[in-house]
């Protein structure tokens, strides 16, 4: 997988003052019953025993196994004022798998 920032998410990270023990990490906020929707997210968290560690530069940032197969190849990280971490493609599926007997 390859990591890309933008300067404005890169500048971002590089002022955030992380607790000790703490990292980024991607997460996949996942609703929905029959359509999906997923929404990626960057969270400041302790690292987990399975992540993927994922570096860009000098920053470390994980993934866990789960949140990994919804993600592209290559993972791009924007950051707005009003929004936050932007990540990656977020989508809605609307398909749904009937089975009539």
């Amino acid at each position: 997988m390859l990591l890309k920032l933008t300067e404005a998410a890169f500048r971002q990270l590089k002022t955030m003052e992380l607790q000790k023990g703490q990292t980024p990490r991607i997460e996949a906020d996942i609703t929905g019953g029959c359509g999906i929707s997923i929404k990626f997210t960057l969270v400041i968290d302790e690292p987990r025993r399975n992540d993927i560690l994922l570096t860009y530069e000098s920053f470390q940032i994980h993934i866990d196994q789960f949140t990994k197969r919804y993600l592209d190849e290559e993972i791009k990280i924007d950051y707005r004022d009003k929004e936050g971490f932007l990540v990656g493609e977020s989508f809605t599926s609307n398909a749904c798998a009937f089975e009539f007997n």
